[in-house]
């Protein structure tokens, strides 16, 4: 932590979304390098693959406790410095436990019996000071750890003004000034602190009445100084994982599947699904000799990788866990999710309306925005467990034939019908329905439209030319589409010599082909990363 000629500035809470967006595909753009899609390209085909391009993997063997637990500090580092490189306003907070948690009863009770212990020693008499030096010593060690390896002569002033040694020989004889200690721990706390905790340490030095409760205050407010030192060490560190990031989490995670193989276990079984739903989609094709019957062309490697990643879009959390390579980005990925199948309700609805009533609304781009940003505010939160989804499909096409109505007699046109009112409202409620061809429809043409994405080394050129018929939502498809591949193209940046082992072995080793090796027809139209 340092001084106060470099006190770090306050940081604030939440994501901002938008700036993530910006600049995530600059990010990606920084730290990928075309010798890992080399070395990846080498992989597929290649039996000896380098140490740096193919990872390594050990037998199942039994791992001890200091191996679990090294594990778990590799993975925790791993989630961390991905969030740190990803989210440029992420920061530490104190953790803060629910209000009604048994957890945070058991805290509070706690908390509550030792500092009613520090009151009833502070008021015996004589007063004993067994918990106030533990205090003192807690607060020492704290200070201490603010400090830039530089600062030797705060060092030495702390260390000289709370000698435990000396504050015990003061309490045999009576003689501490617990009151003078606290008082220049808390002037030490103000020349620490970021600037946002100015007004924390004017209110310490105005609390003198208690104390055992300006001490309580003292602690929460290093607690604060603590997760503000955090913060800022995270602000300087995230240059450097920018820079260096695709290597730093290659490394950790082949640490941590060095001490377990079966690490990419469900990784695996989704790069092997997505091979498998290619070759069941292939027709066979008949030899170019003309010879017995026709042989199924096999999927290149980078096709298989591609509709593996189109998958993680529609992702069924419930049926399995995601990749272990993706468990960075869950919480990203589930909002993409959430996003896309809003948009694709919204689109849906307004393809069902425009269908139905045709030509009077044709060429009304007011009415048609009018009544997607009506859609987009009923279906908010649709991803949530309580929404009733049916029920807000109904608010929906009530609204719309309200809208619709006064829409078409404001230009000459008769209201809607009731017959066709319940017509409208029909097929909108039944978009909730799988097999609806209108949802079906636009599922498969948002399909292509990301898979485009993915297939082309420069997508950023391509987020604004959906298909048709996506037309009424394309400025939140191309924002859903630009955080999607920045997120796409990061994870190949540091899981593709990954990937490469992996499919190299399923498409090469455990079933090498008999003929020609198979040919990838989709290596130009990858994004070199």
């Amino acid at each position: 932590m340092p001084l106060n000629d470099e006190r770090p500035t306050s940081t604030s809470s939440g994501e901002d979304q938008g700036s993530d967006v910006e600049s995530s595909s600059e990010r990606c753009d920084s730290m990928t390098s075309t010798s890992d899609l080399d070395c990846s390209r080498e992989s597929f085909t290649s039996d000896c693959s380098s140490k740096h391009c193919t990872p390594s993997s050990s037998p199942p063997k039994t791992l001890n406790l200091d191996e679990v637990m090294e594990s778990a500090r590799d993975l925790f580092n791993l989630r961390l410095a991905h969030e740190v490189v990803m989210n440029r306003n992420f920061h530490l907070e104190p953790e803060s436990l629910p209000q009604d948690s048994l957890w945070k009863a058991v805290r509070d009770n706690v908390h509550k019996a030792f500092w009613d212990i520090l009151e009833s020693e502070l008021n015996d008499d004589p007063p004993e000071y067994r918990q106030a030096i533990t205090l003192l010593e807690e607060i020492r060690e704290t200070l201490l750890s603010f400090l830039n390896p530089g600062a030797n002569r705060m060092r030495t002033q702390i260390m000289e003004v709370l000698d435990m040694d000396l504050i015990r020989q003061q309490a045999d004889n009576n003689a501490v000034d617990i009151q003078g200690l606290a008082s220049y721990i808390i002037t030490t706390m103000g020349k620490m602190c970021a600037p946002v905790r100015d007004e924390e340490i004017k209110k310490l030095h105005e609390n003198t009445d208690n104390i055992v409760t300006l001490f309580r205050e003292i602690f929460r407010v290093l607690d604060l100084m603590q997760a503000d030192m955090v913060s800022f060490s995270i602000d300087n560190l995230r240059p450097v994982l920018q820079r260096q990031g695709v290597e730093y989490e290659r490394a950790k995670f082949q640490s941590i599947l060095d001490k377990t193989p079966s690490a990419l276990d469900h990784t695996t079984a989704w790069i092997k699904s997505a091979l498998e739903e290619l070759l069941s989609a292939t027709t066979p094709t008949e030899k170019s000799s003309g010879q017995g019957k026709g042989q199924r062309a096999v999927p290149g490697p980078f096709q298989v990788l591609n509709a593996a990643f189109l998958s993680i879009l529609t992702w069924d959390y419930k049926k399995s866990p995601l990749p272990e390579t993706w468990m960075t980005d869950e919480p990203r990925l589930r909002e993409i999710q959430w996003q896309l199948r809003q948009v694709q309700m919204v689109n849906e609805v307004l393809l069902i309306v425009h269908s139905t009533i045709g030509g009077p609304i044709q060429g009304l781009p007011s009415l048609s925005e009018r009544l997607k940003r009506m859609t987009s505010v009923l279906l908010e939160g649709m991803h949530s467990p309580d929404f009733n989804l049916e029920e807000a499909l109904e608010g929906i096409s009530a609204q719309i034939c309200c809208e619709l109505s006064k829409s078409l007699t404001e230009r000459g046109y008769p209201a809607l019908t009731p017959a066709l009112q319940a017509t409208l409202r029909g097929q909108i409620c039944s978009i909730t329905q799988k097999d609806n061809p209108i949802r079906s429809l636009v599922e498969d043409r948002v399909q292509q439209y990301f898979m485009a994405l993915i297939c082309d080394p420069k997508s950023q050129l391509k987020l604004e030319q959906v298909p048709a018929g996506l037309t009424p939502i394309k400025p939140q498809l191309a924002l859903i589409g630009a955080k999607f591949i920045s997120l796409v193209n990061y994870n190949k940046s540091v899981y593709g010599p990954f990937y490469a082992d992996i499919i190299r072995k399923l498409m090469f080793v455990s079933s090498p082909p008999t003929a020609n090796p198979p040919s990838d027809t989709t290596r130009e139209s990858v994004p070199s990363n």
